[in-house]
C-alpha cells in the first residue's frame, strides 16, 4: 500500500490547525490527507497513523473516518 489520501470535512466555524505524520491540503471544508516523505510505503504487516487538530465552534462536531 501506498500515496494513500483520507480527508476530513470540517463543520462550518471550524478548520484544521494543523497536522502530523501528513500534509493537509487545506485548512476548512473538505480537507485531504497524504503521506509524507517517511510512511509513504507501509508493507504487509505494517501500519502507519496520522492526525490532525482544529478549532472553532462548529455546532455537533463528530470526527468520522472511511477507507477508501
Amino acid at each position: 500500500m501506498h500515496d494513500q489520501t483520507r480527508q476530513a470535512k470540517t463543520c462550518r466555524g471550524s478548520k484544521i490547525t494543523g497536522a502530523w505524520s501528513a500534509q493537509a491540503s487545506g485548512t476548512k471544508g473538505t480537507v485531504g490527507f497524504t503521506n509524507v516523505s517517511y510512511n509513504g510505503h507501509v508493507g504487509a504487516q505494517q501500519s502507519t497513523n496520522f492526525g490532525f487538530q482544529g478549532t472553532g465552534t462548529g455546532p455537533g462536531a463528530t470526527a468520522t473516518c472511511a477507507a477508501g
